[in-house]
């Protein structure tokens, strides 16, 4: 596919021309039409001997993550990979992840990165929408998972490449055009959307960026799900640009955990979802201290948290990016700067070959500083969502005079100098702690289950640094269900992420004059339950356990039996206390023990057996405990 030449139109004289600007792709020392594999087949021949990857167990050099990715490449194809074919990928963050995904595109295939954590009926639609012929990866996950259809295990070892590769394995460039991935979204009708990118939209996000500091000596930290568009800038960004991926293999790493990671490896640049970076500002976490760039998005980025940090860490570049999955992670981005948290923080201007236009309700552009409707287009875009032809006519459109476009949703306006500012959605699609959520998809689910005959999803926001999914549904003639019974179901076919917080029956749902169900008004009927007064008093360990609870949750915490999930906590305030647990009691907690201990009074027993164990190991020598209790 072929462009015109790109330009740049700015505003100068007439501050009141419509938003319609263009901007080129980055060019640099590297070829902007090369894909990734090319590139750090490039790398491999330069400097073979240079870092690409490491997870602490496993240190690949340029040279090894390229003959080993050949290598798999080439078993790949034996077992019936061909150019084209959608193959999904099961397996657990490590340095065989990037191996792996490196393979599947040389051996011609897109991959679709899957998520263990999933239900499994859920993994087998995306994997259906998604045309899979062959599930690669981690042998335990693929036996736990017990997919349907065909399955290749992936041994431990690394493959090392072997003396002869078949004439017919493709080489290492791709069709500009070829679908790289299919990363799936959340869906408004109860169905997620694939989205099908391709190598060209990845390659030009990740070559020679312009949009923050790269250099080969950097390390970038990469610990976003790989199911999570993040994650294509964590991993390729690096190894295009002949830097090291540095990846952390903790599951669910607490603050601590990435604070360690950051220091152990030396990592320099790092991606934070906005709600992530927000908690480690307010604990203004030593990570700052080690990185040189922090880019952050998912959500609006709070200008207090922006110039706290700025102020505490002046030499950190801090990048506020935003982008859509359709337009391949990142569309606009901004370099933040002290000044620029007097007021909202901008999104910025479009980058790496996106374009931008801001149109009203009629399709026509408006003036600066009037809102419309973001569109996004040039070569980044996505070609649509696998298996859904309607759906991909209905979101991306030819414009006469603009060419393809996608229709974020989102609602912008644009400053004099081009700079763009966010003010929130067309539609009930929401972002909460960096993932897109459509409550469209939870309300279907919550409508599936049988005693369930109406429900409505949204945020509630009982801080500034806390969003917490809340649902309240209409119960069915008959029994009335229990919300941790609707919760445990909705966890049985929805991921973690989309399983709201709080879950509350109510007679019926509020609506607005025109007959829509009234959000605002919704919020109002949250009830954080907390405050209850219990029968039985708590032990002082207890107490600080609440006290613990209270202040990331912002209510108070007086019941034994209290529940954090019940309470409205999540995975997000889970990392605050353990955390909090870690400064201020001196017991580590993982996010697997806290949410297997889930009321305070659990926890408290969990926190005394990990201080009589750290007091044990202080002091071996104490006398033995006879008296038998």
């Amino acid at each position: 596919m072929t462009h015109p030449d790109p330009y740049v139109h700015d505003h100068h004289e007439d501050a009141t021309v419509p938003f319609e600007r263009t901007v080129p792709a980055v060019r640099g020392t590297a070829d902007p039409v090369a894909g990734v594999p090319t590139l750090v087949a490039r790398h491999a021949e330069r400097t073979p001997h240079a870092l690409a990857v490491t997870d602490g167990d496993t240190t690949l050099t340029y040279a090894q993550l390229v003959g080993a990715a050949r290598a798999l490449a080439c078993r790949l194809h034996a077992h019936g990979v061909r150019r084209g074919d959608a193959v999904g990928l099961l397996m657990p963050r490590c340095a065989r992840t990037i191996v792996t995904q490196l393979a599947l595109w040389w051996a011609g295939a897109v991959c679709v990165p899957l998520d263990p954590a999933h239900p499994g009926p859920r993994t087998e639609a995306m994997a259906g929408d998604a045309g899979v012929v062959l599930i690669v990866g981690d042998a335990k996950l693929l036996e736990s998972a017990a997919l349907t259809g065909p399955a290749l295990p992936l041994t431990e070892d690394l493959p090392t490449a072997g003396a002869h590769e078949p004439d017919d394995l493709p080489a290492a460039e791709l069709a500009p055009a070829a679908t790289a991935f299919i990363m799936f979204t959340s869906g408004s009708t109860g169905r997620p959307k694939g989205v099908a990118v391709p190598h060209r939209a990845i390659a030009e996000l990740v070559t020679d960026p312009d949009y923050l500091t790269l250099t080969p000596r950097d390390r970038l930290l990469f610990h976003s799900p790989m199911t999570f568009d993040a994650s294509t800038f964590e991993v390729w960004a690096a190894l295009a640009n002949g830097a090291a991926v540095v990846v952390c293999t903790v599951p669910r790493p607490s603050f601590e955990d990435l604070a360690r990671h950051v220091e152990r490896h030396g990592v320099t640049v790092a991606f934070l979802t906005t709600a992530l970076f927000h908690q480690l500002a307010v604990r203004r976490s030593r990570v700052f201290s080690v990185l040189r760039t922090v880019v952050v998005g998912g959500e609006a980025l709070a200008a207090q948290r922006a110039r706290e940090v700025l102020r505490a860490f002046p030499w950190l570049e801090l990048v506020n990016a935003y982008g859509p999955t359709e337009a391949t992670t990142f569309a606009t981005a901004h370099r933040v700067a002290e000044s620029d948290c007097e007021g909202q923080v901008p999104i910025g201007r479009p980058i790496a070959g996106a374009t931008v236009h801001v149109l009203d309700a009629s399709g026509s552009p408006v003036a600066d500083g009037e809102r419309g409707e973001l569109w996004i287009g040039g070569s980044r875009l996505a070609h649509g969502y696998a298996g859904q032809p309607e759906l991909t006519a209905e979101r991306f459109t030819d414009r006469p005079g603009r060419g393809r476009l996608y229709r974020t949703g989102d609602l912008v306006s644009v400053r004099p100098d081009g700079t763009l500012d966010f003010h929130g959605r067309t539609d009930d699609q929401v972002k909460v702690r960096g993932f897109r959520i459509e409550p469209g998809e939870i309300e279907h689910a919550l409508r599936e289950l049988g005693d369930v005959d109406d429900a409505a999803v949204t945020v509630h926001r009982p801080a500034p640094d806390d969003a917490r999914l809340v649902a309240f549904v209409v119960a069915a003639p008959g029994p009335v269900p229990r919300p941790t019974t609707l919760r445990e179901r909705l966890a049985a076919v929805l991921p973690a992420h989309l399983v709201p917080d709080d879950v509350t029956v109510v007679d019926h749902l509020p609506l607005t004059p025109s007959g829509k169900v009234d959000r605002r008004a919704l919020v109002q009927l949250v009830d954080t339950g907390g405050g209850t007064a219990c029968e039985a008093p708590m032990t002082p360990l207890e107490q600080a356990v609440a006290d613990l609870w209270g202040r990331s949750l912002g209510t108070e915490v007086t019941r034994p039996d209290a529940d954090f999930i019940a309470l409205g906590g999540h995975s997000l305030l889970a990392l605050v206390v353990t955390d909090d647990l870690r400064e201020e009691l001196g017991v580590e907690l993982s996010l697997a023990d806290f949410f297997a201990a889930p009321t305070v009074a659990e926890q408290a027993r969990l926190v005394e057996r990990a201080l009589l164990t750290a007091h044990g190991e202080l002091h071996p020598e104490a006398a033995e405990d006879t008296d038998g209790r």
